[in-house]
């Protein structure tokens, strides 16, 4: 799986710090924190029709990840969804679009790792790019990476940071196996999640996705849960194998960048028929229809 470019991208006006300017002409201090370490907080949004899907929930985990990592400046909401609502205009964007929302500790009087160095208050970046999901609706393929993700003792997942080289170096891996991305397991061998998504499988109609203690808490999967919740459809959070998923009926990946995506190989077994299977349609079909109705507004209706 390899993302292509968008023409429609090649001249996106980008938000620093509330400065908008060409993608060309955007930078970044070598004395930010984020180039200095990949001190940053980050979320994935996605724009549908005019409206923001899960914008609160978004907002509210960038501000979790940035208390635990001691920012001593965080913009709040209202300033927040007036930068996107700039930059959206500026791009004249409604639909399609995916925004990349980066909050670092901000600019350093001088180099080095230490949070005393920052006197400047925090970065903010807002990247929105016409972006549709990324993944292949025919399924994709998985290959089990041999890194692991961090246990919380380690690093805590549920800090949502911008230093992702767990995941590169996975996805490195799967790149190599020719494989779409790589699962990751947790520090006892149980399934975490993907280099990029949460994981689901179905056995026998029910839904199950692992625990969010070796990964992020995302706010797909939140939404996935609640669908199978308000609809009956059967489902559990629990440990799971690898072998759980390889005997799957289906599998299929969740994530703001790829939505909903079947899973039809892992490791070279074909999952169930090797085509998307009846449960993750049905939820596919639910989580559109709520992406549909539901969201923040960011723009008025032409």
């Amino acid at each position: 799986m390899l993302q292509s470019f968008d023409e429609r991208n090649r001249n996106l006006i980008v938000n620093v710090n509330g400065k908008l300017v060409h993608r060309d002409e955007a930078g970044v201090s070598p004395f930010d924190s984020v180039v200095q370490g990949g001190d940053a907080v980050w979320e994935g949004l996605r724009l549908y029709n005019g409206r923001i899907f899960r914008l609160e929930e978004h907002l509210a985990r960038l501000r979790s990840s940035a208390l635990a990592l001691a920012f001593a400046e965080i913009p709040g909401n209202d300033e927040i969804i007036a930068e996107i609502r700039r930059t959206l205009a500026a791009n004249r964007m409604r639909d399609g679009v995916h925004i990349r929302l980066t909050l670092t500790r901000g600019v350093k009087c001088t180099s080095g790792m230490d949070p005393r160095l920052n006197r400047s208050g925090p970065t903010l970046i807002v990247l929105a790019e016409h972006k549709a999901p990324v993944y292949d609706r025919t399924g994709i393929r998985l290959i089990t990476s041999s890194l692991r993700r961090f246990a919380p003792d380690m690093l805590d997942p549920k800090i949502h940071h911008a230093n992702l080289l767990q995941s590169i170096l996975a996805k490195i891996e799967a790149n190599a196996a020719g494989a779409d991305d790589a699962l990751m397991l947790d520090p006892r061998g149980f399934i975490a999640e993907t280099n990029a998504t949460n994981f689901f499988v179905v056995e026998g109609g029910v839904v199950m996705t692992g625990h969010a203690v070796a990964c992020p808490e995302g706010i797909t999967r939140a939404a996935v849960l609640e669908l199978c919740e308000n609809n009956g459809i059967p489902h559990c959070v629990g440990d799971l194998s690898l072998a759980e998923a390889y005997r799957a009926d289906e599998a299929f990946c969740t994530g703001t960048m790829g939505e909903l995506a079947a899973v039809t190989e892992i490791d070279g077994r074909t999952i169930g028929s090797g085509r998307p299977g009846p449960a993750t349609a049905r939820i596919s079909g639910l989580f559109r229809t709520l992406t549909e109705r539901t969201g923040t507004r960011i723009r008025p209706r032409r």
